[in-house]
């Protein structure tokens, strides 16, 4: 597998996840994870998450409580990330936590990612394959257009399935705090506000393309790309039928199209602030931030 070969050199790949596609690297090599920053252009601040195979390999690297482990066992594999104390004896790289005690954890679900992992044989750090801030890929053309020339292979299997990256949570004094809002919704993760990044996706701009962008659109200006949604049409939609699933997975491929669009500016319909839509809004309003 010339994927877990590279790997093995220290060399970062794209790699899809049921999420987006993701730059992995071997989470215990520096040098290999340096190279993850180096292809993103991404602060040394921001942590990166590292994928593992299973839960029991996930306690060799971070303390679990059984609040977290009840957690693991019921989203594991998928598109949860835990954020949980590291084991001094991880042997987890430093530059992977940004110098935080604690670390991001996720099994994920994609057959891709996860023969990479065993085929590897090691823990991958893998934040998503794009320049750092700007849109996140579903597609390997996306990873393509971002990062060409600076990763050595992009593995195609296609558009991701969630389209949208991992939710995160905090698990500590037997709270679970959100992090950042993703593909699974419980009522039981309490939204953190405000403090010092704690995970990935924390940053106020992130997601970014290129152009302006508007959000609660509901018709564009002669200047903008509209991006609609249920009732709003615009030149394309995240869901005709206002299905937030499928809004979900269409959002970054809709900013991408947007992005490579003659028009200057970019406008997005309103997304109900409610179930998956709350984490599409906290994309977007990212993406829209002053930059």
């Amino acid at each position: 597998m010339e994927a877990a070969a590279l790997i093995r050199e220290g060399q970062p790949v794209a790699i899809p996840t049921e999420t987006v596609y993701g730059l992995a690297a071997d989470a215990t090599n520096g040098e290999a994870v340096a190279r993850i920053y180096a292809a993103k252009g991404r602060p040394s601040f921001n942590p990166l998450i590292v994928h593992v195979l299973s839960l029991a390999e996930a306690e060799r690297i971070a303390v679990f409580d059984d609040q977290a482990r009840a957690l693991a066992r019921r989203f594991w594999p998928g598109p949860l990330t835990l954020v949980l104390p590291l084991r001094p004896e991880s042997g987890i790289a430093s530059l992977v936590t940004a110098g935080l005690a604690t670390i991001a954890l996720r099994c994920p679900a994609h057959p891709a990612m996860r023969d990479l992992l065993a085929a590897s044989g090691v823990p991958l750090a893998a934040p998503s394959a794009n320049a750092s801030g700007r849109i996140s890929p579903t597609r390997a053309e996306h990873v393509a257009a971002s990062l060409d020339g600076r990763i050595p292979l992009i593995v195609d299997a296609g558009q991701t399935a969630h389209g949208l990256e991992s939710t995160i949570v905090a698990v500590a004094d037997g709270k679970v705090r959100l992090l950042r809002p993703g593909p699974i919704v419980d009522p039981a993760f309490v939204r953190s506000t405000g403090g010092a990044i704690e995970s990935p996706g924390q940053m106020a701009n992130h997601y970014a393309p290129n152009k302006a962008l508007r959000l609660g659109a509901t018709e564009a200006t002669p200047d903008e790309w509209l991006i609609g949604f249920g009732a709003v049409p615009g030149h394309a939609t995240l869901s005709a039928s206002g299905d937030l699933v499928e809004a979900a997975a269409n959002l970054f491929a809709r900013l991408h199209e947007a992005d490579a669009q003659a028009l200057p500016r970019i406008a997005v319909a309103p997304v109900p602030n409610e179930g998956l839509g709350i984490a599409i809004n906290d994309r977007l309003t990212r993406a829209a931030a002053p930059r």
